[in-house]
């Protein structure tokens, strides 16, 4: 007999009932740091998604002068599939969707986002149906593929819906994620959570804004943090923190989008929101542009080749997107523009978003190159055939 489908619905339907209902037990009252209880709009809420076991390691990364130490606080390592910095915000944001009672979870970006993959991959976990509204060069759904994370989407069953390339945020996904929200309710009378691009946003700001105090605590005598900026609420956590702390660490923001008006914008949007209304984000945060290259989610051949440096030489894999960018930026501006950071003892924060470098731009390089370190495969079909290793 033909399966009617009916019987995997309805055990779908039973496993997401029991994820919710195991995530609702999970929920915690959140406390924030004594320095952060006088801030507007906090959190009622966290849920526990990230493994915090993050390391920070002397980095040897080439091209760095000798005058300088370069850390580096390991993000990328922290929950596998579901790794990276967005998963500190949706700690938070997440948690506001269960405890608003929403069944979906609404967010967006670029087609091969990290905070899209990872936002589906949580929200399954907790019970949760994600949607993606998703920026891309397509025309039909045939050219969407499988490749990097577009596959843990498809995986984890995320709904995706493909939008035009430069796609604004406020004036072409905002409203069109309302628009989902309001047919999902219609059609199932059940509610939506909408993330922002990133997850950046008031809720989503906490997210950083607690784990400086276990920076702290890692390392002393850091100069200055380093982190790459795509949507804005990484580096607005971390100068909002270091600012309230009274910490003497300067923050700096590596732009791979837009420009530094846009994110200071941004920042002081958010500052206003918590109630700092005594500090601007021009005083709290360098903003280090001129590395975005041709645009975001583009890559030049010189850029793809830096990620294969760095790999090759420290076994740190940067992604194409983000973390490859602000990389190359950082060794850039301490070579040539060293009076910008405050010290000499740098924190460079990766954020993750490997899974970006497996949508196969980068496959003909490396397959093409040969180079001190590169990677050499060589068929050896009979044992008794000599090989050379080298």
């Amino acid at each position: 007999m033909k399966s009617t489908g009916l019987g995997e619905e309805s055990s779908a339907n039973d496993a997401d009932n029991m994820a919710l209902s195991s995530a609702l037990s999970k929920l915690k009252r959140f406390s924030p740091p004594s320095w952060a209880q006088g801030l507007r709009n906090i959190p009622k809420f966290i849920i526990p998604l990230s493994v915090k076991n993050n390391q920070i390691n002397l980095w040897n990364l080439p091209g760095v002068p000798d005058s300088f130490k370069v850390f580096m606080r390991r993000e990328d390592t922290d929950g596998a599939v579901i790794s990276g910095n967005k998963i500190r915000k949706l700690e938070f944001l997440l948690a506001d969707a269960l405890h608003t009672e929403c069944k979906h979870v609404i967010t967006c970006g670029g087609i091969q986002s990290n905070h899209c993959r990872i936002t589906a991959l949580a929200a399954r976990e907790l019970g949760l149906t994600p949607h993606l509204v998703l920026r891309g060069d397509v025309q039909n759904v045939d050219e969407v593929g499988c490749e990097g994370n577009v596959l843990l989407n498809r995986l984890c069953g995320a709904h995706m819906y493909v939008v035009p390339r430069l796609s604004p945020y406020l004036t072409e996904l905002k409203p069109r994620m309302e628009k989902l929200a309001n047919t999902i309710r219609e059609t199932t009378g059940e509610g939506s959570y909408l993330i922002p691009v990133g997850g950046s946003n008031t809720i989503g700001v906490f997210g950083f804004l607690t784990v400086f105090d276990d920076i702290q605590s890692s390392i002393s005598d850091i100069t200055d943090i380093v982190v790459t900026c795509g949507s804005g609420g990484t580096a607005a956590g971390l100068c909002i923190a270091n600012h309230l702390t009274g910490s003497k660490v300067k923050v700096h923001a590596v732009i791979v989008c837009d420009d530094a008006k846009y994110f200071h914008d941004h920042v002081n949007e958010t500052l206003t929101e918590l109630g700092l209304t005594d500090v601007r984000s021009e005083e709290i945060l360098d903003i280090i542009e001129g590395y975005k290259g041709r645009g975001y989610g583009l890559s030049t051949q010189d850029e793809l080749e830096f990620i294969m440096n760095i790999g090759a030489t420290t076994g740190v894999v940067l992604d194409p997107t983000y973390t490859g960018k602000a990389v190359r930026g950082l060794v850039s501006e301490l070579n040539n523009n060293p009076s910008r950071f405050k010290g000499n003892k740098i924190l460079f924060i990766h954020t993750g978003g490997t899974y970006g470098l497996f949508d196969g731009r980068i496959n003909d390089l490396l397959k093409q190159r040969k180079t001190a370190n590169s990677s050499v495969v060589q068929m050896w079909t009979d044992k008794r055939d000599s090989i050379n290793p080298v």
